[in-house]
């Protein structure tokens, strides 16, 4: 039995450090890109950056919006900006599509 989960435990391992990785890496490439602040207006996120791909209606209450660009998303709170979130570098990684 104990056999058997510390094989399970080195298995799972290297998955959680990989992980771990690819989160450190995506954080640092999203402070070197410029992508909308926080608290910025719908109004100021298209005059910086352009009209987005695809915009998603508000769903939910408060009211969340989704503007899709190139390489990140914008998720807007009314019509302020909460996040921006780094689209996937390739295929296989983990995260937004």
């Amino acid at each position: 039995m104990k056999t058997l989960i510390l094989t399970a435990l080195l298995l799972i391992a290297p998955l959680c450090s990989h992980a771990d990785v690819l989160l450190i890496d995506r954080v640092e490439a999203k402070q070197n890109l410029d992508v909308p602040q926080k608290s910025s207006t719908m109004n100021q996120v298209r005059s910086q950056f352009g009209d987005p791909i695809s915009e998603s209606a508000a769903v939910g209450n408060p009211p969340i919006t989704r503007w899709e660009y190139e390489t990140f998303l914008v998720y807007f709170e009314h019509q302020h900006v909460i996040t921006s979130v780094l689209k996937k570098s390739k295929p296989t990684e983990l995260g937004p599509n």
